[in-house]
């Protein structure tokens, strides 16, 4: 499947990665994850608006997501197709050809 396939699966499991880190940074309404990093919000990166950012960015990577689901997917049925060879029945078979 070539060089291409592995660079773009291996960007599929780090958006994979940092997805599951987007939404564990989130905070709940327990504060869950969010709150281990100490702080209020005033003193976050991007001050008060740190919830909308991440809720944008947790959603952008949700789409990359699932348009590297599907566009792998498709890539990987149809390199599968493409490299089946029909097996022989029996040895004779093989030879004979």
């Amino acid at each position: 499947m070539g060089f291409l396939f592995y660079l773009t699966l291996t960007v599929f499991l780090i958006v994979s990665g940092v997805l599951c880190l987007a939404i564990l940074v989130q905070e709940s309404k327990s504060l869950g994850l969010g709150a281990s990093f100490g702080g209020d919000a005033g003193d976050s990166l991007f001050g008060t608006s740190t919830a909308d950012v991440l809720k944008k960015f947790t959603a952008w990577l949700g789409v990359c997501f699932l348009i590297f689901c599907i566009f792998l997917s498709i890539w990987s049925e149809s390199a599968s197709v493409t490299s089946k060879e029909p097996i022989p029945y029996s040895i004779e078979e093989e030879v004979g050809s």
